[in-house]
């Protein structure tokens, strides 16, 4: 769409200037629909929304190390990037490049002073990381056997309390049985022997898991398969009490939707069911508890999940943040938290959130892949 002249000044014959005005205005809009609006964001009342970093390109998962640091992995970007407050205002002062030219590096997990990156078939680890932003060592090989297909290739990785590595394997597909079994589950990888496991299968896509404070089991999110219309199949967010748990992939969608192709063959009984179904096509990725103080009582032990937004419905749904709130393992309500990247009169979004970290002083951020941003949410005492 060209521009419309403001009042006074008179219109452009663009046809008689440059026969590639059109590419310039084409750029143009892209760069003003890729814009930060941080203003237009929405938060509940007494919460405050504020940028912590921008130009990250295509900021994914996040990961604290022990010192403060702030690692974010990238999907199209091929880059990890580190992110330092010094001043403690609550805004990243410096941007440091961890590595650059790996496939898809989306994941990264921190501990015990070292930084894991998950780059679709391989584990890379990158010690004493913190001391060593200005000059990051070379990557210490932990696996490099997962599967290598990039459809569905790229990983959120997340440690548990015992020091284990969780690690989903994505459909190679839309909607299959893959040869390989690894597809279409979570693995455990023990990274002192870096040998792993299958934890739970029957998962088409999970690029998000957490660890409930209390009980330490995992949570994680599923997106569902596309081309079933609208508004169906179900997104979902698991909850896996223990190993060996089926959530019905590629058979059963959500609760009730038996795939067209492969329902005939599904045992039913078999399957856990999610814990919520959420819209079709929302996109939940990244997850978090909240077990912070700042925040009031009702978000304590809950979770906040980052929907990225719809890519093939007809009229978009998700680009929000929302909170489900939890009376142990029980939910209590699902509501929205940060909505404001989606205008849905426009049918357009000007960012797409990815995951959400909170942070010890009780602040939560929230990476944003498609405003290449990371927000910052507070909260301030009535």
């Amino acid at each position: 769409m060209k521009p419309t002249p403001s009042p006074g000044q008179p219109s452009l014959n663009t046809s008689s200037i440059n026969p590639n005005l059109d590419m310039f205005f084409t750029l143009a809009a892209f760069l003003l629909s890729s814009q930060l609006h941080v203003e237009e964001l929405v938060v509940p009342d007494g919460f405050k929304i504020e940028l912590f970093a921008k130009d990250v390109t295509n900021a994914r998962q996040m990961a604290r190390g022990d010192d403060g640091t702030i690692f974010v992995g990238t999907r199209k970007e091929g880059k990890v990037y580190a992110l330092v407050d010094n001043n403690n205002d609550g805004k990243a002062d410096k941007q440091y490049l961890i590595d650059k030219n790996l496939n898809m590096p989306s994941g990264v997990a921190y501990r015990n002073g070292a930084l894991y990156i998950a780059v679709v078939n391989r584990i890379l680890r990158y010690d004493d990381i913190e001391k060593k932003l200005t000059g990051p060592p070379d990557p210490v090989v932990v696996i490099d056997d997962l599967p290598d297909e990039t459809h569905h290739g790229w990983k959120a990785i997340e440690f548990s309390s015992d020091g284990d590595l969780y690690i989903p394997v994505g459909a190679p597909c839309n909607i299959c049985i893959s040869d390989d079994q690894r597809h279409g589950t979570i693995q455990k990888l023990n990274i002192k022997t870096k040998k792993y496991t299958t934890f739970a299968t029957g998962v088409r896509n999970s690029v998000g898991l957490a660890f409930h404070p209390n009980d330490k089991t995992l949570w994680f999110t599923d997106n569902g398969r596309d081309w079933l219309g609208d508004d169906l199949p179900p997104d979902e967010i698991n909850h896996a009490s223990k190993s060996g748990l089926n959530f019905g992939f590629p058979y059963l969608h959500g609760k009730y939707t038996l795939d067209p192709e492969y329902g005939e063959q599904a045992d039913t009984e078999d399957y856990t069911l999610p814990t919520v179904e959420l819209g079709a096509h929302v996109a939940p990725l990244g997850l978090s508890f909240y077990s912070a103080s700042q925040f009031p009582n009702k978000y304590q032990n809950s979770l906040f999940v980052a929907e990225h937004g719809s890519w093939n419905r007809s009229e978009k749904t998700g680009y929000r943040v929302i909170h489900v709130q939890l009376k142990g393992n029980e939910v209590v309500k699902v509501e929205p938290f940060v909505t404001g990247w989606l205008n849905k009169k426009e049918d357009s979004a000007w960012g797409r959130p990815v995951d959400i970290l909170p942070l010890p002083d009780g602040s939560m951020l929230i990476s944003d892949d498609y405003a290449d941003a990371i927000y910052r949410v507070t909260y301030q005492n009535q």
